[in-house]
């Protein structure tokens, strides 16, 4: 079992999806520095289900997304850092936080297409589509471009659903690709409901 450096956020990262992050914490530019001097630098990324990002004392999800840092620069006093979501796992055990968090990580199964899910995938990436224009104006989805890779598509459609974190961490545990999009499709209408409430 894989010990990784870990980044707990406010947030829920997806497979195929990229983050951007800023460090400023010195545990968290030590973690970079030595991600840096790998030739395949990953790290993990779990949602902070209690708590806040900085100082630590925080409660985390079992279930994150390795992602594959792609870039990083420097800024006067921090990093601007680029990953790239590449495969789920869970948390087995937290292990010596000294100097950042780490963790023993099982890696989770690939979730796998099939055709027979084409259409409940247009029907999730047509709702996913009227609640973005909903949320945020009639041009919001003009420049929504999805993977060719069904796979990738699904997981991008899950990221960018105007859903809040606890909804977005349920998506993340999926176990296959169409209880994914159906999930998915059920929580968007769940939204448009509220919105229309509204």
């Amino acid at each position: 079992m894989a010990v990784s450096p870990m980044f707990p956020l406010g947030s829920v990262l997806f497979p195929f999806v990229p983050i951007q992050l800023r460090i400023f914490e010195p545990r968290y530019l030590t973690l970079v520095g030595r991600l840096l001097d790998e030739d395949e630098p990953e790290f993990g990324v779990v949602l902070i289900e209690r708590g806040s990002e900085a100082g630590g004392g925080d409660q985390r999800a079992s279930v994150g997304t390795m992602a594959r840092l792609v870039s990083a620069a420097a800024g006067a006093d921090d990093l601007f850092i680029v990953g790239l979501g590449t495969r789920r796992f869970t948390v087995e055990r937290w292990v010596d936080e000294d100097p950042y968090p780490r963790a023993e990580l099982s890696i989770l199964p690939d979730l796998e297409w099939s055709e027979k899910l084409a259409p409940l995938r247009a029907q999730a990436e047509a709702a996913v589509r009227r609640l973005i224009v909903r949320a945020a104006g009639p041009q919001s989805d003009d420049d929504i471009e999805l993977s060719d890779d069904p796979v990738a598509a699904v997981w991008q459609l899950a990221a960018i659903a105007p859903l809040g974190d606890y909804d977005s961490y349920t998506l993340l545990r999926s176990t296959t690709l169409g209880g994914l999009l159906r999930q998915l499709i059920d929580l968007v209408l769940e939204a448009e409901e509220l919105w229309s409430a509204e």
